[in-house]
């Protein structure tokens, strides 16, 4: 097979190792500068912050004083660049990339927002009223989900994960 420098073959599945810190804070770097050009495009002011944390590069555009990262702080905007930029990563490193990107407090957001959503399900199901002996959560990231299942724990209660693709989804149930 060949290839062309500037393009390196893309790893399968089946041949994904954890990545080591150096090659995450390279994913770090490459997709800080993919971000930079991005938001120079949209003339859009942040300030980027670089961390490696449980196995993935975390990249976060913070807004200075009187800065417009708002405008790019939707959930669905926020995941949509995250791809972009994985695929930039990917195409630079040819490794597949868990990155995780946070605009403007993003993530914080949407942590508090699936804390609610456990809390609600959580309820439903000690209330009783529907005899239900599990809730179910709507579809989401895998990354979603991820924070899902480590708010359940805390909670004391027990989830798994079913369906697939855009498909999957959350199920709570007692412990």
């Amino acid at each position: 097979m060949t290839t062309s420098p500037e393009y390196a073959p893309v790893e399968t599945r089946e041949e994904r190792v954890p990545a080591t810190v150096a090659q995450l804070e390279e994913e770090g770097d490459i997709a800080a500068d993919f971000i930079e050009g991005l938001l120079d495009i949209a003339d859009i002011d942040g300030d980027l912050d670089l961390d490696v944390r449980a196995g993935r590069a975390y990249v976060s555009v913070a807004a200075p004083s009187g800065g417009s990262v708002a405008l790019i702080a939707a959930p669905d905007t926020v995941q949509a660049l995250q791809e972009l930029t994985r695929i930039a990563v990917q195409n630079r490193t040819g490794r597949f990339s868990r990155l995780i990107l946070d605009v403007g407090g993003s993530r914080d957001a949407r942590q508090h927002e699936l804390e609610a959503l456990v809390d609600r399900a959580i309820a439903r199901l000690d209330d009783g009223a529907s005899q239900a002996s599990q809730a179910s959560l709507p579809s989401m990231s895998s990354y979603e989900r991820k924070v899902v299942h480590d708010i359940v724990a805390d909670r004391g209660f027990v989830s798994e994960s079913y369906g697939e693709g855009a498909d999957r989804h959350t199920v709570i149930r007692r412990g």
